[in-house]
Formats: structure tokens, sequence, C-alpha cells
């Protein structure tokens, strides 16, 4: 079956009561982002808390939402261990999942260049069920896949597109120009959604839209309709925001930001900590200031 790899999708946070899974919760949040033209949603994304996740854990929140949801379900599936990349997809996509967002392995940092990228990507692409999608996200893994990488293989018939997180729009031009037009090139933060568009994104992957869906998705219609300025009007008055939700206060600052605007988030689990009074405060005035809460 074949899907539209296009559009906003939100991140997912997972939502957990004395540290245990709360699916209801998760559910909760889902039945209020069906409302919207969202594309679909990623689980196990860096703000999924996915590195605290079992796998089993993984394999009953797929199979719930799932349940739940018709739309894209892309599932972070990634590790650094080939192995357990394809049995954690091919297990992934028997509960539903539609794509597997594979981050880059990062472990033996400095032997992580060119062949060995081609060699792990190629490896888990022709072993899985499930499309593959390259994720970049040099913030967290300290190594950056590199766009002559990116372009070998976008090639390969079952690497269906990059979430790039690294906010270099130039990354961005250069990948889409050299890509086929089936590749897909996703946005993978807020903070550039607008000028990622521009330089040939179809879409992204966005923290905010997990707080913001229908701004997030404003931007997207905006910029295709070439609505510049009201795009980047919008762009500019989230951006405090997502830097809220991301750098400033991490994932405990993205499920505080749920709670207060009504979807259920939540403390993150441990050894993450939640917000402090102060630090709530000053979330709040950002959310007030770019006109979400009253």
């Amino acid at each position: 079956m074949s899907y539209n790899l296009s559009g906003i999708f939100p991140p997912l946070t997972t939502p957990f009561t004395d540290d245990d899974l709360a699916i209801d919760k998760l559910l909760r949040n889902i039945r209020k982002y069906e409302r919207r033209e969202l594309s679909g949603y990623v689980l196990f994304g860096s703000n999924g808390e996915s590195v605290f996740l079992t796998r089993d854990e993984k394999l009953q929140i797929i199979s719930s939402v799932r349940e739940q949801t018709k739309k894209i379900l892309i599932v972070g599936t990634g590790s650094d261990s080939i192995k357990e990349t394809i049995f954690l997809t091919n297990d992934a996509a028997e509960k539903g999942a539609n794509y597997a967002l594979i981050i880059s392995p990062s472990f033996f940092k400095s032997e992580m260049k060119h062949h060995a990228f081609l060699n792990y990507y190629i490896k888990v692409a022709e072993s899985v069920m499930i499309p593959v999608i390259i994720y970049n996200v040099p913030k967290f893994t300290n190594v950056n896949i590199e766009p002559e990488t990116i372009i070998e293989l976008a090639k390969h018939p079952n690497i269906a597109g990059l979430k790039d997180s690294t906010e270099n729009t130039a990354r961005i031009s250069e990948v889409v120009a050299n890509v086929p037009d089936s590749f897909r090139v996703i946005v993978g933060t807020a903070s550039v959604l607008y000028a990622g568009l521009i330089a040939g994104a179809v879409g992204g992957i966005l923290a905010l839209a997990n707080i913001a869906p229908d701004e997030c998705l404003q931007i997207l219609l905006h910029s295709i309709a070439r609505k510049h300025k009201e795009a980047l009007e919008l762009q500019n008055k989230m951006i405090p925001v997502n830097r809220a939700i991301t750098t400033k206060f991490g994932v405990a600052g993205l499920k505080a930001a749920m709670d207060i605007l009504g979807y259920d988030g939540g403390n993150p689990r441990m050894p993450l900590e939640p917000l402090n009074e102060a630090q709530l405060i000053e979330l709040k005035v950002i959310l007030r200031n770019a006109s979400l809460i009253e």
C-alpha cells in the first residue's frame, strides 16, 4: 500500500502514571489530534522518550495507537545494532507501522562516516518489511550524515525519505536537488519549518505539533499557497514556543505545555525531571505571548 509521506506529523509523547505506561492518556491525546488534518503520527522519537521504553512497551503502544487511527504511523525503531533494528522494525510492521524512522548509529562516533552509514542503512532497508526514513539528529547523536551519503542512500527502493533535524536548510536544498522525486525530505524541527518547506521539504515531524497542531498546519498551508508573508509571521510567532519545548526545557517542557493546553502530558520518565514552579511560570508566559493560552 502506498502512503503520501508529506504534511505534519507530531512525534507523540509517551504519558506515564507512576512511571508506568498510561495508554489511556495516549489514546485520549490521539482522539484530539484526529480532529485535525494531520498526516499521521511518529512514535518513539526523542520526544516519545524512546530510550526509556522497553521493547514490549513499544509494541504495546504501536498496537494501541493503530487501533485508534488509520493515519500514517512512523515508528522509531533504530539502534546501533543492525540486528535489533531489523527485528524491532519487522515486529513494529506486524503491529501496524507504515514506516521505520531509523536514527543514525552513533556509539563508535569516529567511525561513523560515509561507508559505515551506507552499510548500515542498506542492510536494514534490504531486511525490513516497511520503508525506511533516515533520521539525522546530530543534537543527540553527535554524528552528522553528510548530504552525499543521503543522496546515495536515496537510490535504494526501500529508503523513502529523510527526517533532518539540523536546522540547516542549505542541506535540505542540496538533498532535494539531487534525489528522486519519490524520496521525501521532512523538516525535523519547527524552528525552520517555513524555511525548510521553501527549500523543498514536503512536511515536518515537529515537537511543536503536539501542542500547536493548527499553527503548524497553517504554516504548511500558507507555504503551499505561496502566502509567504502569513507563513513567515506565524513561523516567527512560534519560534519562542518551539525553543521552550525543545532546547530550553526539553521533553519535560513539552509535556508541561501539553498539560497547560488540555492534553495529557504528565511527568517525563526518570531520570528526567519535571519542570519546577519558576520554569512553569516562564513557560506559561511564552505560551501566552504566542496566543496559545489567554
